[in-house]
């Protein structure tokens, strides 16, 4: 086992000058236009002890708000009231996050501090079919930073020619259903529920 950042740097050596050089500490024009192309981002959060957590939101592009140079908002839509990434913040406002345009293999990584705001001023610009969330995670930027495709490459995420097909895909109803175990409740049952929540509670 590797217990030293030194055995790390022994085996894999260090970041070359680019590299080092490429943090920035506020949103510039170019993680604005990043962001705005984005409907997909990571939130990296962890609570009081340390448990981590990683979970995803996803919008129209541009969903996630920029405040000013300094903070972001991302809206709260309506979820499954686990509250993970939200309780966390609570705990330990420290938070990560990783921006995705599809197609593109680069993405936009953010680390900073995050906060809850229930201002109706900012969250009534962030409605949908005029629904506006209740809630809002503010980041206050750290750092910001671009991350290499190599991960997209190995992947090859957006190949169509590597994904499997549709029939070969795992069913979310019947891991769930063999996850929970709840009685009467059955796969069938839980596909429908899953379809429900997908046409009618987005917003």
């Amino acid at each position: 086992m590797i217990h030293t950042e030194a055995e790390l740097r022994e085996l894999l050596g260090s970041p070359s000058e680019l590299v080092t050089h490429k943090v920035v500490h506020q949103l510039d024009p170019h993680c604005r236009d990043f962001m705005a192309k984005s409907p997909f981002v990571l939130l990296s959060t962890s609570d009081a002890t340390g448990k981590c957590d990683v979970s995803p939101r996803g919008d129209y592009p541009g969903f996630v708000q920029v405040m000013d140079a300094n903070r972001l908002l991302i809206p709260e839509r309506p979820g499954n009231k686990r509250f993970d990434s939200l309780r966390n913040i609570i705990a330990n406002p420290h938070i990560g996050l990783i921006f995705i345009i599809p197609g593109l293999g680069e993405t936009l990584r953010i680390n900073g501090r995050a906060s809850i705001t229930k201002d109706e001023r900012w969250l009534q610009q962030m409605a949908v079919d005029g629904r506006a969330p209740v809630i809002g995670i503010v980041v206050e930027v750290e750092e910001a930073y671009l991350h290499c495709a190599k991960a997209f490459h190995r992947s090859r995420l957006w190949q169509a020619d590597s994904w499997h097909r549709k029939e070969e895909l795992p069913s979310a109803a019947r891991i769930l259903a063999e996850h929970a175990r709840l009685a009467g409740m059955s796969a069938e049952q839980i596909a429908g529920r899953l379809e429900e929540s997908y046409s009618k509670r987005l917003y």
